[in-house]
């Protein structure tokens, strides 16, 4: 039981995780002060978020675990994101469409995670809520605002969204650990969602003039620890100060 339990939150947690640091990157980058600020606020609310998660795994867990321990000195198959969130920043385009795939995401996550029988994950959603909702109508404004936009905005994030849709179904992959919660009373059955994310994001980029790609075949692997490519550059840049400087002290 608290091994599944661990193994669920790191399921959610590392998503958040992983997407926040890919967030950091684009600090100073943004097309203006104002977007730049919301995406550096955007990834320190997803910090925030795992911090809370980690906490309570280490918890869990004891035996000398804390949440930077979870954080940078795990091996990359102990990560369970999904490989959507592990996707490089090639444009802003990209970077807002992986945003909003994951956003629309989370927001019915977190709104099924409040109902939850483990009383420290339903309050983590219920305070992470305010600030995903916030996340969810800042990109879903941006894929309208590109996809309506001038000819080239439009080509962009419609070439984001075909090239990322492949990445979209993992999210609603089930684990061993999403199968124990779920029983439980305590995790989300995720693929239950499926249907309410696909028509909500077919709603937006309907409003956005953009196409909904026709995908065939998805990618997966990540909540397995089985990672893209990306996923080692990711871990070498955010693990350096802990492994470099081991037990380093503020």
């Amino acid at each position: 039981m608290r091994e599944n339990l661990v193994q669920y939150i790191y399921g959610i947690a590392d998503n958040a995780l992983i997407l926040g640091q890919r967030l950091g990157e684009l600090c100073g980058h943004g097309p203006s002060l104002e977007t730049d600020i919301a995406i550096t606020n955007t990834s320190l609310d997803l910090l925030g978020q795992v911090r809370s998660y980690y906490q309570y795994a280490s918890k869990l867990q004891g035996d000398g675990v804390t949440e930077d321990t979870i954080a940078f000195l795990r091996k990359e198959r102990d990560y369970k994101n999904v490989l959507l969130v592990e996707q490089p920043n090639h444009d802003f385009a990209y970077s807002i469409t992986r945003q909003f795939f994951f956003d629309i995401f989370h927001l019915l996550l977190l709104s099924e995670l409040q109902n939850s029988k483990d009383e420290t994950l339903s309050a983590i959603a219920k305070k992470s809520i305010k600030e995903v909702s916030y996340h969810t109508r800042f990109s879903s404004d941006w894929i309208k605002r590109l996809g309506d936009g001038s000819e080239e905005s439009h080509n962009r994030i419609q070439t984001a969204i075909n090239d990322l849709w492949e990445f979209t179904d993992e999210l609603f992959h089930k684990t061993d650990a999403d199968n124990a919660m779920i029983s439980e009373g305590i995790g989300v059955d995720v693929s239950l969602l499926k249907e309410s994310f696909y028509k909500k994001v077919k709603e937006i980029l309907t409003d956005a003039t953009l196409q909904t790609p026709d995908v065939k075949y998805f990618q997966k692997g990540g909540k397995q620890g089985i990672h893209s490519e990306h996923m080692g550059y990711i871990l070498a840049e955010m693990q350096f100060m802990q492994r470099s400087y081991p037990n380093m002290n503020w």
